[in-house]
């Protein structure tokens, strides 16, 4: 579990690093408001999102099923600052699908972790195939990242966009491009 106390206390050593006066008024409770945030955005550390797939419900026709534009927000492991965009979801039911809020907490529970944009959509798709079993899945991030942004090269409004398929969509161009236009539209 998260530990409250290491959490304020790294970011007091942080501040006293940059050479800020950490007993000044906006700082005083600064390392407390960034640990219970770290609680907030790094809680999917803590959770099975299997969770959220388990209620399916079974179907008699198995056409593409395609969630699209979830808002996600994470962290970049490599420079601690956010990511965000969207992701879109595309499934072939094999007789059972799960709800579409469903689909929104499963990203929800991988993007609250300290990660890279790679290990999300690939985390996200392998969730649904270990769950569901469908015949297929793809799974689409756009995001732009705060490290791209605001340090280092500094191309704001630059995405990175990252696609894992699996099943019948892995080979299949025609169903990869169905699953694009639907989520252009």
């Amino acid at each position: 579990m998260m530990d409250y106390e290491k959490i304020k206390a790294g970011v007091q050593l942080m501040l006293e690093g940059i050479g800020e006066d950490v007993t000044r008024e906006g700082l005083l409770e600064t390392p407390d408001r960034i640990a219970r945030m770290c609680a907030e955005i790094y809680g999917g550390l803590y959770e099975d999102a299997s969770v959220h797939l388990k209620k399916q419900f079974t179907v008699e026709r198995n056409d593409i099923v395609v969630e699209k534009d979830i808002t996600f927000y994470s962290v970049c492991e490599h420079h601690l600052l956010p990511f965000y965009g969207k992701a879109h979801i595309g499934y072939i039911p094999n007789g059972k699908v799960v709800g579409l809020s469903k689909l929104a907490r499963t990203v929800d529970v991988f993007a609250r972790r300290p990660q890279i944009q790679e290990k999300l959509t690939s985390q996200i798709a392998d969730a649904l195939e270990e769950s569901l079993a469908p015949q297929g899945v793809i799974v689409m991030l756009e995001a732009e990242h705060m490290c791209m942004t605001m340090r280092g090269i500094k191309k704001p409004g630059s995405k990175t966009v990252t696609m894992v398929t699996t099943g019948c969509f892995e080979n299949n161009f025609e169903l990869q491009n169905r699953f694009l236009s639907m989520v252009r539209q």
